[in-house]
């Protein structure tokens, strides 16, 4: 392929993707329990041909991502680990098992990013130093996930959903920043983009450039919302997932509004994205965080000795 483009100028965007088979949504009842993922998985292409759709796309524009995979998904499709790490894009996780950190103890977390990060790297055959939480799942009273972070190797996190959600939500600074852990190490984060959308002179601070925001939002307030964050100086996070891309994701029972969020707009995806590449610089999540910040280096204890 021809190789990737590099950043050029400042204001460089961050494109990221999280790789997990459409089954994968949490507190739904129908596919919770990880005993029917195989055959749910077995039934349909989806994770494979739609994150094929999102390489393509990338390679049409040049540009690199960020793929936060899932390591049940990876240790199933190890070829197309290794399609997105050969066509010279990032490979971070986003867990083993999809679990919210909330409802995990460190242990158990620990055991799971391990798990994850030795399934995905030698899928892939590169290093793994970003994590994304399922369903941006470090909240209030998990910062203890940072400090695991650390100690297991990797270098930032992509975690934090700075307005309040479903399954996630946690008030941090805008923008790229440090997050101090419980043990003093200063953890390199990438929060999600909020900025203030809408028609007229009503806005509303919301997220704009992911997963089902992105879906429903017309392109003119997605466009609004990386102008917002521009002129702020902040760039841009954009985060989907294979399934985002998908008309034909298959349908399970949950409430409506569980329901319009996960199917709304899908159609639209992939044009949407296409648009935003051709009009703005893309690069992975690690390029934007050490343009801002420097060489990502291990994480020690901000008063170590």
């Amino acid at each position: 392929m021809t190789p990737p483009r590099t950043i050029e100028t400042p204001m460089t965007h961050a494109l990221s993707f999280d790789i997990e088979d459409w089954f994968h949504i949490v507190e739904v009842k129908a596919v919770e329990n990880p005993e029917l993922w195989p055959d749910l998985h077995a039934s349909s292409s989806l994770v494979e041909r739609y994150t094929d759709l999102i390489l393509e796309i990338c390679a049409r524009h040049r540009t690199r991502a960020t793929f936060f995979i899932l390591g049940w998904v990876a240790e199933r499709h190890p070829e197309m680990v290794r399609r997105i790490a050969d066509a010279g894009h990032e490979i971070g996780t986003h867990s083993f098992w999809h679990r919210k950190v909330y409802e995990l103890s460190p242990e158990q977390f620990r055991e799971d990013m391990r798990h994850s990060i030795d399934v995905i790297e030698q899928a892939s055959g590169s290093k793994v130093v970003g994590f994304r939480a399922p369903s941006f799942s470090i909240t209030e009273g998990t910062e203890w996930a940072f400090d695991v972070i650390a100690e297991i190797g990797l270098l930032y996190d992509a975690s934090l959903f700075p307005a309040r959600r479903g399954h996630g939500g946690y008030a941090c600074p805008p923008g790229i920043h440090f997050h101090e852990s419980p043990q003093g190490r200063k953890i390199p984060e990438l929060p999600m983009s909020i900025a203030p959308v809408g028609f007229g002179p009503v806005k509303k601070r919301m997220c704009y450039s992911g997963g089902g925001y992105m879906r429903l939002l017309p392109y003119r307030l997605i466009e609004q919302g990386v102008a917002s964050e521009a002129a702020s100086g902040r760039a841009t996070v954009v985060y989907l997932h294979p399934r985002d891309f998908a008309p034909d994701c298959p349908k399970v029972r949950m409430p409506p509004h569980r329901f319009f969020k996960c199917y709304v707009g899908t159609s639209t995806t992939a044009g949407k994205l296409d648009r935003l590449i051709a009009s703005h610089r893309f690069d992975t999540c690690r390029a934007v965080l050490e343009q801002a910040i420097g060489p990502l280096t291990p994480l020690v204890r901000e008063h170590a000795a």
